[in-house]
């Protein structure tokens, strides 16, 4: 289920026309358990933002625990081991998300890019091209 959301949630970002599919994206994310669903808003957060930013980078997937679990206190997620994928080459990326109390908004964000991670390590980490 886990997978086919992240799969979901990707190709929703990638259509023009999103407002129907925003739907459905919501209630693929409520029917998720509250950790689950936070880390999954937060992920789509950070890749729209690193898009959105003055950065050469356009991510087409984040993953929160992809080097390291990260920590969940309250309603924020913080990633320390985070990384994402754009143009076929995964990057580090830390970041701290804070959401509402439902977990379907994230009210603030901010996060740090690292170095590129060496496809000799993406094995090692569940990353894939």
């Amino acid at each position: 289920m886990k997978a086919w959301l992240l799969a979901l949630a990707g190709a929703v970002l990638a259509l023009p026309g999103v407002c129907a599919a925003d739907a459905r994206l919501e209630a693929s994310l409520r029917r998720l358990e509250p950790g689950t669903r936070l880390e999954q808003v937060c992920d789509i957060a950070v890749m729209q933002r690193i898009r959105a930013d003055s950065s050469p980078y356009r991510p087409d997937k984040v993953l929160a625990a992809a080097r390291a679990e990260p920590r969940l206190t309250g309603d924020t997620l913080d990633s320390v081991g985070g990384a994402f994928r754009s143009g076929g080459q995964w990057y580090q990326v830390t970041f701290e998300c804070q959401a509402t109390p439902d977990r379907m908004h994230v009210l603030s964000l901010s996060y740090t890019i690292g170095a590129q991670i060496p496809e000799s390590d993406w094995d090692n980490f569940g990353l894939y091209p």
